[in-house]
């Protein structure tokens, strides 16, 4: 049998980058999958069973980082279960610890034997990700320690009170545990763990001097806090904020500034577009984040033309990785080989400059804002000399190494850009979002160059306005349904007619009228691509159209985040209203962690069903419960205040509500929301 990419779908996973966990819903981590314990890129732990009397104690179930269980191999003699077992679990940055209590109702002492077997396995990730051979490795005794290291990666590993042998594949751990009666006992271990080579590392607290929420001396932003009379938003916002939480980081070298890691367990380290769009969505709760985001991928912006690593000069990068990334056959991009510092993405660029309006428009300070205008001047040169090669107009791109990312947009995987009939389209491609995207950025910074004195605004206002005009010329197509913007052009410069959920992205950018605005936002709308939870990536008439396929037909949180809060701003709230509503069902669905994809079946066949291969947290899905949050609010920064701009009187999805937490020019607001959606804003004392 081939290997394959190992599901997620049904383990249980607990993090704080750069360590995570994942395991059976039993608390068993099993020499299978993607079961493990891992720092940045690499697994340590590939195995951690525990029996007690030689026996695995039998599942009741589990409640985050706690699993409960039922220990039968003891006290056989009594019908009902009387001696019990907790394995509760705990993650840090550089450590993953376990608390193994025994609880007992027999009338009588007993004395059982408890065993662990700890596997060490320093896999990769990319082997895991691809179902590759494991990489066992014998521990050796250091003091009342056992530990294992491969090149810069270390794992040392303790077990108080156990007896221990080790061999070439791990430890086994044995405690001979006396229980009183109706007592309990307790033993314990821990996996301290480091990747001395790893680019990215936890982030530091109290980083990200020079951001938003202290500019005028106030604290770092609090929780948000969200009451409401339908209690799954309040769910929903408080497992998003843990997610975010376990995803926070900082590069190596720029420990005070802090991004969101892409996702676990595939992307658990710095990525242009995934840290800018989470980091957007995240301005009004945690704008720390956009800064120190905005100067980490500055600080490794292209300066460069490298065409084996994509740099261009004024170019943000795509992804960070402590070494080559390399992708098997059975791969959504097979034969991928990624250099450790990637910039094959054509959207991050854009996306940074909006990034740096947007954190200036909700309060960045002056004097941090202009500490990044000659990277923001780089960046729209970018846009200038090097994102269009055959100077046609558009932003497009094309893989001329043979082994890099053959698509360059957010749907990266080799199959995603089609036509109606499902065939592939052949690059270069100009994705219709991205040419919304370069709008936006050009005005953007042609905003922030104005008010910071620099030149060349008009130049990029003029810039703008000529690429609105060839895509209005260039992107349309029609079909039984009406107009719609095509997916793309392909090498031909011909409109590719795939109906798809990029259109949606074009919508709060500016680059549609009014009148194109309600075309798309009615085709998004539509049975064909919105599933009842979201919004499918391809239509259901597409003949490459598959509800599981990874972007052909699969529903992305963060996609229907983006396209809800272009709804909102575009004035079509009570279509934002109803994709929210299908957002948070679909939330309910899985426990309120909104994972990265899922099926596009629709809502009337039944529930939600998982990608098994789906990243669980992924920043911009997670993020995603703030823009659901504030689906038709609208709000925005105005002078010293927070304001909602989206018209009154559109119910909201959820009823009446409170938000407290939400942050704008250094102050902090709480929101009070009708039924009916009438909005009061207020400063927090």
């Amino acid at each position: 049998m081939s290997p394959r990419q190992p599901f997620l779908h049904d383990l249980s996973m607990l993090l704080s980058a750069p360590m995570q966990a994942w395991s059976g819903q039993d608390g068993q981590i099993r020499a299978q999958g993607a079961q493990g314990m891992y720092v940045a890129d690499t697994r340590v732990v590939g195995e951690a069973v525990l029996t007690v009397n030689g026996e695995e104690p039998e599942p009741l179930g589990s409640a985050g980082p706690v699993f409960d269980s039922v220990v039968r191999a003891v006290g056989g003699a009594y019908a009902d279960p009387l001696l019990l077992l907790a394995r509760r679990r705990t993650v840090g940055p550089s450590r993953v610890a376990e608390e193994i209590s025994l609880r007992s109702d027999l009338p009588d002492e007993v004395t059982v034997s408890v065993g662990l077997r700890i596997g060490v396995d320093f896999s990769p990730m990319t082997a895991v990700k691809s179902g590759g051979p494991r990489v066992p490795l014998a521990p050796v005794r250091r003091g009342g320690r056992w530990v294992a290291s491969s090149g810069a990666v270390t794992a040392s590993f303790e077990a108080p009170g156990a007896v221990a042998v080790a061999d070439d594949g791990g430890i086994a751990f044995h405690w001979d545990v006396t229980i009183p009666p109706r007592g309990r006992a307790q033993v314990g271990w821990s996996v301290d763990a480091a990747d001395g080579q790893s680019p990215v590392a936890a982030a530091q607290a109290g980083g990200g001097a020079g951001g938003i929420a202290g500019a005028v001396g106030t604290a770092s932003p609090q929780p948000l806090r969200v009451s409401a009379r339908d209690p799954r938003l309040a769910a929903l916002v408080a497992q998003a904020q843990q997610d975010l939480a376990g995803l926070r980081m900082s590069a190596v070298e720029r420990p005070d500034d802090s991004f969101l890691a892409a996702g676990a367990p595939w992307f658990f380290t710095l990525f242009g577009r995934d840290s800018i769009i989470a980091a957007r969505m995240m301005l009004p709760v945690d704008p720390e984040l956009a800064a120190g985001t905005l100067r980490t991928l500055a600080a490794r912006q292209g300066v460069e033309n490298n065409p084996e690593t994509a740099e261009q000069p004024g170019k943000i990068l795509h992804e960070l990785r402590r070494g080559e990334l390399v992708l098997p056959a059975n791969s959504h991009n097979e034969g991928l080989r990624l250099p450790p510092v990637y910039y094959g993405t054509v959207d991050a660029t854009p996306l940074w400059i909006s990034l740096l309006h947007d954190a200036w428009k909700w309060g960045m300070p002056e004097e941090a804002v202009r500490g990044l205008l000659g990277n923001l001047e780089a960046a729209l040169g970018w846009l200038r000399d090097w994102a269009d090669a055959d100077g046609d107009g558009f932003l497009e791109y094309l893989d001329t190494t043979g082994h890099g990312l053959a698509n360059q947009g957010w749907k990266d995987s080799g199959d995603s850009i089609r036509w109606g009939d499902g065939s592939l389209a052949r690059g270069p491609i100009a994705l219709a979002e991205v040419q919304g995207y370069a709008y936006r950025a050009a005005l953007d910074g042609a905003e922030l160059l104005e008010a910071m004195g620099r030149p060349g605004p008009e130049e990029w206002r003029s810039w703008a306005a000529v690429l609105a005009e060839k895509f209005r010329a260039a992107f349309w197509c029609r079909d039984g349904l009406g107009t719609y913007p095509a997916i793309a052009l392909d090498a031909d410069k011909r409109p590719v007619d795939g109906v798809a959920s990029n259109m949606g992205h074009l919508l709060g950018t500016g680059i549609l009228s009014t009148e194109e605005g309600d075309v798309v936002a009615a085709r998004l709308m539509h049975p064909s691509l919105f599933s009842g939870f979201g919004i499918r990536t391809l239509d259901t008439d597409n003949g490459g159209y598959w509800p599981l396929r990874y972007h052909c037909g699969s529903v992305w949180t963060h996609d229907s985040a983006i396209i809800l809060a272009g709804l909102a701003a575009s004035g079509h709230s009570a279509d934002a209203a109803h994709l929210a509503a299908g957002l948070l069902n679909a939330a309910e669905g899985f426990g309120y962690r909104l994972p990265e994809l899922f099926s596009g079946r629709p809502a009337d066949d039944g529930g939600p069903l998982p990608y098994p291969s789906s990243c669980r947290p992924q920043a911009w899905a997670a993020a995603s419960a703030v823009p659901i949050l504030l689906a038709t609010l609208g709000l925005e920064p105005q002078g010293a205040g927070l304001l909602p701009v989206a018209a009154a009187g559109v119910p909201t999805p959820f009823g009446a509500f409170t938000v407290s937490g939400l942050w704008a020019n250094g102050r902090q607001f709480k929101v009070d929301v009708d039924a009916e959606g009438n909005t009061a804003v207020s400063a927090a004392p």
